[in-house]
């Protein structure tokens, strides 16, 4: 019997867990799963058949050990920076490796290890990283196949609220890991624009915005990833003189999300201690000159020239202008104000959310440029049962089954950007219900 072992039982694991326990019911696996909270692994099982909720204590080398040396495929979903030391534990005790996330460079260090032994360790298989690399290259390799080139590829890919759920005028909620949200785009984003390498700052990244339609849905705001290079040699692009992969929000988000970068209230950098019964109006002053004349409204209108009333609006509506005491008073700036969105951003039980993704091509054709749409819509059932976390725990979920089907011959260290794996997963999800629709357009 083939044992499936999940670290993690947090909302990204709801799919994940349910098909992986639907796949033990007819016997021949068993599934575990654990957490640090393991009332709440038992929740997800619902008592299904072969399947066990089981604690960890995830600081202690025995206690992941005991459980890894039961299973015979292993699958974080714990935080980014703990997957080396589950997939470390995974090498020495021979185990294949499975993730959603982006594949770390002490991941690499192990390369030639899981080659030696033998193992799939197999990362970046969620939804971005993942179903983006999958779709996106299925669409690459079919063009190389005719002999036709790829001139311009840009991908977008953004977790917001579905329409009947856009409640607030930023029209989105927290779906995924808030500090994440709060700390997007830190660094310098790169890519390729027209043959051009190009370089945006971060205090100049949600001013440089894209805008991208989805028949149906409307306008996006799409803003450039950190480094969009990178991807030229994942996905065979070394000749393509267009290459950004970004993230979309809705159209408007960035122009307000761009007044705290101006600010400073995403800055993670530096500490506050405001004084205890501290209030949001004195939390978004503190970063504003001192005026005997000036209101908190009137000196941001100053040093923001074109704060226009919609941008106005959505601030408004977070209630940094009002004398409302804050949730937190120590912790950097980006702290400080992940704790306000917590508050104002919660997804409520009954709100749906949504995936959207597009991938835009321009291909040189024997008879001249192709341009080709390629678009994903997924929309939540509700709180617990989003789109966001059935299209990062699906897939994997699916890659592990095909995995122990006997499916995959590949070993060694690897992402879902090779025929052999990507087009059986590709495949699976179309079944439930996640499809891209492509279009040809002039």
């Amino acid at each position: 019997m083939s044992t499936i072992l999940i670290f993690g039982a947090g909302k990204s694991a709801t799919f994940l867990i349910d098909y992986l326990a639907d796949s033990c019911v007819g016997g021949g696996r068993q599934l575990l799963v654990a957490d640090l909270d393991p009332t709440l692994a038992a929740s997800k099982l619902q008592g299904r058949m072969n399947t066990q909720a089981v604690a960890v204590k995830l600081e202690e080398q025995d206690s992941r050990r005991k459980l890894i040396d039961q299973a015979d495929v292993v699958i974080s979903m714990l935080p980014a920076g703990l997957h080396p030391v589950v997939a470390a534990d995974c090498l020495k005790l021979g185990k294949h490796f499975f993730t959603a996330s982006y594949e770390s460079e002490a991941l690499r260090g192990m390369r030639l290890d899981i080659e030696a032994k033998g193992l799939l360790f197999l990362n970046e298989c969620g939804l971005d990283p993942g179903i983006d690399h999958m779709s996106a290259l299925k669409i690459i390799h079919e063009a190389k196949a005719k002999g036709e080139v790829i001139r311009s590829f840009t991908s977008y890919c953004g977790g917001l609220l579905a329409p009947q759920s856009e409640d607030n005028p930023w029209k989105y909620k927290f779906t995924w890991n808030p500090r994440n949200v709060v700390l997007a785009g830190q660094g310098t984003s790169k890519y390729l624009d027209h043959g051009e390498i190009k370089i945006v700052p971060y205090h100049q990244l949600f001013k440089r915005v894209e805008t991208v339609n989805f028949p149906d849905l409307g306008e996006f705001d799409g803003y450039p990833n950190r480094d969009s290079l990178s991807y030229q040699h994942i996905y065979g692009l070394e000749g393509v003189a267009t290459l950004l992969r970004g993230t979309l929000r809705r159209a408007g988000f960035c122009k307000a999300w761009d007044v705290l970068v101006q600010l400073g209230l995403t800055d993670d950098s530096s500490q506050l201690q405001l004084p205890a019964g501290s209030t949001y109006r004195q939390f978004v002053n503190t970063f504003l000159p001192w005026s005997d004349d000036f209101s908190v409204e009137e000196k941001l209108s100053e040093l923001i020239p074109d704060l226009d009333f919609s941008t106005f609006e959505k601030l408004q509506w977070l209630g940094l202008f009002e004398s409302n005491p804050l949730p937190v008073t120590e912790g950097s700036p980006a702290q400080l104000l992940q704790a306000i969105l917590e508050e104002q951003w919660a997804l409520q039980p009954t709100d749906r959310d949504l995936i959207v993704m597009q991938h835009q091509f321009e291909i040189q054709t024997q008879t001249g440029i192709k341009k080709i749409i390629s678009s994903l819509v997924d929309i939540g059932q509700d709180a617990v049962y989003t789109a966001m976390a059935k299209n990062v725990g699906l897939p994997l979920a699916m890659a592990v089954d095909l995995f122990l089907k006997g499916e995959f011959s590949l070993r060694g260290l690897q992402l879902p950007v090779v025929p052999e794996l990507y087009l059986p997963i590709l495949k699976a999800l179309e079944k439930e219900g996640i499809r891209f629709e492509e279009r040809v357009v002039n």
